[in-house]
This record gives C-alpha cells, sequence and structure tokens, in this order.
C-alpha cells in the first residue's frame, strides 16, 4: 500500500468535521483535522440551539461545539490550526497544500461548510443578537415580538412563513415588487395575515444597544428610508460554500456546492463531502452530523480496499 502522511485528512471542524474525526479515531485511523479558525464552525455564533437531540432544555452554540471537540480529541483526534491553500487530487495520494507544508493522504473529507451571503450593512455586530439566518434555528426565540426577513426566493418565502408560527409580525423586504418563490409558496405568503411586505425596498442598516431593535429600509424607487421596530432580521439572500481551495478538484453543482452521492463520495474516488459544503436539502446540525457518519465509514472502507 502507497505510504501518506495520514490515511484521512478531514477539513474543516464544524459538527460534521467533528463528527468525521470522532468516528475515524474510534476506527483507530491515522486521521488529522484541519481548521483555520476556531473548532465549531457556524454553531459558534449561535447563540442557543433547541432542536439538536438529547439536549431537552437546549444548549449554547459554544456548549455544544466544546463538547463534541472534547469528545474527539480524548479520543486521540489531533487537531490542527491551519488554513488549507489548495489541493492536487490527481494521484492516488491526496496532496493537501499548507501556507508552509504539504501534507499527503489515502482519503479525504471535505468538510468546510457554508457561510451565508451578508448584507454588508453591519449585521455582524448583532449575529446571535437578533440577526440570524435560519428560522428553524432561531425562531421559537421571537415568539410574540416583531421580525424583518429579507430575500423574495424559495427559502426566504418559506421561512418567512415558518417564522409566523411564533412571531406576531413579519416584515418580508423584497428588492423587487414581485417574489421569485414559487407560486404555491408566494399564494401561502400573501394570504398570510402576519406578513405584511415591503416591495422595491433593500435593507441598509440594523440598530440596537444590547440587541437588535430597529431595521432601516431603503425604498428603491422613491429612495425614502425608514426604520421597522424589530426584534430580529432573518436574511436570506444565498448562502455561498467554503470551497475556495477548492479549483474544479472535485465536480460542483451551479451554485459550487459539492456534488456527492448517498456514501458522501464525492467525484474523485477517496474524497467524500459531508455538512453544508455539499448539495442538500437541507442544512441543519444533525444532518451534518449524518453525513459525517456516513463520509467516514465509507473513507474507511475506501482504505480497506486499496492495492
Amino acid at each position: 500500500m502507497m505510504k501518506t502522511d495520514y490515511d484521512l485528512v478531514i477539513i474543516g471542524a464544524g459538527p460534521a468535521g467533528l463528527t468525521a474525526g470522532i468516528y475515524a479515531a474510534r476506527a483507530r485511523m491515522n486521521v488529522l483535522l484541519l481548521e483555520k479558525a476556531a473548532p465549531g464552525g457556524q454553531i459558534l455564533i449561535t447563540d442557543w440551539i433547541e432542536n439538536y437531540p438529547g439536549f431537552p432544555e437546549g444548549i449554547s452554540g459554544y456548549d455544544l461545539s466544546e463538547k463534541m471537540k472534547i469528545q474527539a480529541e480524548s479520543l486521540g483526534l489531533k487537531i490542527e490550526s491551519a488554513e488549507v491553500h489548495s489541493l492536487n487530487l490527481s494521484g492516488q495520494a491526496k496532496e493537501i497544500v499548507l501556507k508552509d507544508r504539504t501534507l499527503t493522504t489515502k482519503s479525504l473529507i471535505i468538510a468546510s461548510g457554508a457561510s451565508p451571503k451578508k448584507l454588508g450593512i453591519g449585521e455582524e455586530k448583532f449575529f446571535g443578537k437578533g440577526v440570524s439566518f435560519c428560522a428553524t434555528c432561531d425562531g421559537p426565540f421571537f415568539k410574540g415580538k416583531t421580525v424583518v426577513a429579507v430575500g423574495g426566493g424559495d427559502t426566504a418565502v418559506q421561512e418567512s412563513i415558518f417564522l409566523t408560527k411564533f412571531a406576531k409580525k413579519v416584515y418580508l423586504v423584497h428588492r423587487r415588487n414581485e417574489l421569485r418563490a414559487a407560486k404555491i409558496l408566494q399564494e401561502r405568503a400573501l394570504k398570510n395575515e402576519k406578513i405584511e411586505f415591503v416591495w422595491d425596498s433593500v435593507v441598509t442598516g440594523v440598530e440596537g444597544f444590547f440587541g437588535l431593535e430597529g431595521v432601516k429600509v431603503k425604498n428603491l424607487k422613491t429612495e425614502e428610508e425608514t426604520t421597522i421596530s424589530a426584534n430580529g432580521c432573518f436574511i436570506w439572500v444565498g448562502i455561498l460554500p467554503n470551497t475556495f481551495f477548492l479549483n474544479d478538484a472535485v465536480k460542483t453543482d451551479e451554485f459550487g456546492f459539492i456534488t456527492a452521492d448517498a456514501k458522501m463520495q464525492t467525484s474523485v474516488p477517496g474524497v467524500f463531502a459531508a455538512g453544508d459544503v455539499r448539495d442538500t436539502p437541507l442544512r441543519q446540525i444533525a444532518t451534518a452530523v449524518g453525513d459525517a457518519a456516513i463520509a467516514a465509514i465509507s473513507a474507511e472502507h475506501y482504505i480497506e480496499n486499496l492495492s
């Protein structure tokens, strides 16, 4: 069998990467987990998680990620702080190019996640304090409150409808005078008395002290600016996969998300994808963890069958 630095390298230490690491470490594989920032991924900025099994009273994003990290390291998983610059997947030994060196591995799991597109209006200040990208995750925190939603596609409309289960009022801001969402979703939203549409408008700012208190909105036709008093602002203007290092090394869909089969196998043998970075109908912690378990077992089987 070919000699490499590792049996398996995992890129990304969010829920998917940490779970893959747990499975690989338990299988006694020679595995390395690479993370350019802090282990935990997007859940680090999630204030409170109530829909992850096993925590009936909920758990903070930080605490959940810390528990995953501790569990992985207790099994012997090595986590290194490093940013992947590029990949060379042309040979049987996969090459991962870092700033100071190149690693070789028999198999690779890409779990680098995805990042919501931002409006660039200073919303970072209120992440976890009113600004959110996930109604399923955070909607229950806004029971009886007023929220602003931004977008006009399927996700924005469907999630806005979901928010009406909790919020007393949802202002849906869209830059055009008609929605892009599927007609059936439009019909449901237009009939919903809790949703008020703010057409031909964009969000230009968010404000507050300890938490979000208002959302500034500008009408593109009249250029009039107003402030909507709201406790939450949900932004759905798209999501971007964290795949800047790929350089077409594996097949992706039209949006740049990695294409993988039911075994999480990508277009390159021995290279797997898990979590938000892959083309998937649902991006949740639970689905990322499921992906990762499959990917790790698939990687183990791949290595066993190498000649």
